[in-house]
């Protein structure tokens, strides 16, 4: 995975030496909060209408600085990213992200790149080794509940959050604020796993009696409060450190889009969401430029939602043009589309594809994006957005269609259920930062849990309607949604399956799940799944 790895790095400093970062990562976390919703009302109508495609950025493929890079790329190749081989590869990491960067961007490298770089070598990002061991032990957390205890009261937070949001259901407001008030003398944002869950789950509660605009306020950080774009890339590699569930989920996908690929002169690229910058792409565009038999032509379409403003698809354009130089640098020959709607169920088959596919193989990829469009709980119409989509995913005749979706029932529409279910979710992950994240990376992990799950858990505890962004729901449902929409599940492999719990079992905690049901591959963490990814392709003659 070295070769991988020299891709990976000089694209993430890629993204930090852009002088916007900050604006850029805003949205990236934010894309549909109600008050940046509120802004773009004005472009609303012009965004969700046939003619919602934004903008269009098509790239050279081949340059001459391609050679360069190849050379760069193959000579890191075989070597670990171990403290020490660090200053060799520093050096070559270096040459790389300068070949990838145009001579204004070389200019725009700031104070603590150089520091945040030698952390991704040393440490390493989703394709490099992760830690095999949790670095902080059971002595750890014990001394902390020990600490906890010595406070006095000793409570039961996940009772009293049940209790609380029973009283808030039911419209209790005197008992839900005793309660709040309970919950908040015994939690902390810098508490054990509870304590931090019962602080974030505590805000979302009282911004549910306090009303939409207390909602948009918590969801809404000011600029002194949210993380610089720095930390939220280093908040990101101790994730990505701790945790296995991005890794494979891009694992899986970028398997099944290259099986897809396989034979295929022209391939079409369709990416819901565009989530994550683009870092799912870069180590595929590699394995496609290194196919023995020759490299095909790629062909990129992110459909995202707009940003406010004059320049709706800019975030989308920004991520295809970082992957264009990545394209480039590999000597791939690359074009890219961004797609920018408020409405996703508006954007056909035919705005993505066109009508003549030019003989492409078009692969669709959605790592957790779909669960943030309506279901039927939120709209009146048959079919609703989610069933729209999945109708024009099947209508582009995909090659391969990749799902990962969140498994959970806290899209669910009766409040103490779906309250239920998030503090069981949300429970796990706060567990496993807790289990996973060396004490040196608490600070990171707070970063992570404040900017990221938070917003999450906040936004599905306080907000009813269209304030609601995400409305997860079980694999199992997916798979019957996906189905009657006339798509086919390709089944998982064996292999596939168990070169991922091998590689997890070797590189992360003991207590992550890798399992297969029904087709599906699972993630989750003591037991309970969290994740779940499938592939499917287009039903023949209806049978679904």
């Amino acid at each position: 995975a070295a070769a991988a790895d020299d891709v990976v790095l000089p694209y993430i400093s890629r993204i930090l030496m852009e002088e916007d970062i900050d604006d850029d990562m805003f949205f990236c976390l934010y894309p549909d909060h109600p008050a940046l919703l509120e802004a773009q009302q004005p472009f609303a109508q012009i965004l969700s209408s046939s003619s919602c495609i934004a903008g269009e950025l098509y790239s050279a493929a081949m340059e001459d600085s391609a050679a360069l890079m190849m050379q760069g790329s193959g000579n890191g190749r075989g070597r670990k990213g171990s403290k020490h081989g660090g200053d060799e590869l520093e050096a070559e990491v270096g040459r790389a992200s300068k070949l990838m960067a145009t001579p204004e961007e070389e200019e725009d490298d700031d104070d603590g790149v150089g520091e945040m770089l030698e952390k991704m070598m040393l440490n390493g990002d989703e394709e490099m080794n992760a830690p095999r061991v949790p670095a902080e032990k059971n002595g750890g957390k014990a001394a902390r509940r020990k600490r906890r205890q010595g406070k006095g009261e000793v409570v039961d937070l996940r009772e009293l959050l049940m209790s609380c949001a029973q009283a808030v259901a039911s419209g209790n407001r005197r008992s839900a604020g005793e309660l709040l008030e309970q919950i908040k003398r015994h939690s902390s944002p810098t508490g054990d796993a509870t304590e931090r869950l019962a602080h974030y789950f505590a805000d979302g509660l009282e911004a549910r009696l306090a009303g939409a605009a207390s909602l948009e306020h918590r969801l809404l950080a000011s600029a002194e409060e949210r993380a610089s774009a720095m930390e939220l890339l280093e908040a990101y590699q101790v994730f990505m450190a701790a945790c296995c569930f991005k890794w494979v989920a891009f694992t899986f996908a970028n398997m099944a889009i290259l099986r897809a690929a396989e034979g295929r002169s022209k391939v079409h690229i369709v990416d819901y969401g565009g989530q994550y910058h683009g870092l799912q792409w870069p180590s595929l565009l590699q394995r496609l430029a290194e196919r023995e038999g020759g490299p095909p032509e790629v062909r990129m379409t992110l459909v995202g939602h707009p940003q406010p403003g004059f320049r709706p698809a800019r975030r989308l354009e920004r991520t295809g043009r970082r992957l264009s130089n990545c394209a480039r640098a590999f000597g791939l020959p690359f074009k890219f589309r961004a797609v920018a709607a408020a409405r996703w169920e508006t954007v056909t088959a035919e705005d993505v594809v066109g009508v003549d596919h030019d003989e492409a193989a078009v692969v669709v990829n959605d790592v957790l994006s779909l669960g943030t469009l309506m279901d039927e709980s939120g709209v009146f119409d048959d079919p609703s957005p989610r069933d729209t989509v999945l109708g024009s995913i099947r209508d582009m005749r995909p090659a391969v269609f990749v799902q990962a979706v969140v498994n959970g029932a806290h899209g669910a529409p009766f409040f103490p259920t779906r309250f239920r279910e998030a503090l069981f979710f949300f429970s796990a992950l706060f567990d496993m930062l807790d289990a996973t994240t060396p004490e040196e990376g608490s600070h990171l992990r707070a970063v992570l849990e404040r900017d990221v799950l938070r917003r999450a858990a906040v936004g599905e505890i306080g907000g009813e309607g269209a304030e609601r962004v995400e409305r997860p729901e079980t694999y199992r449902r997916w798979q019957a949604r996906n189905r009657r929409a006339g798509l086919r599940q390709v089944a998982v492999e064996g292999d596939v399956v168990e070169a991922v719990r091998r590689r997890v079992r070797r590189r992360h905690h003991e207590e992550f799940v890798i399992e297969e049901d029904a087709g599906w591959l699972l993630q989750g963490w003591k037991g309970r799944i969290l994740y779940a990814h499938s592939a499917w392709v287009v039903a023949e003659d209806g049978a679904h």
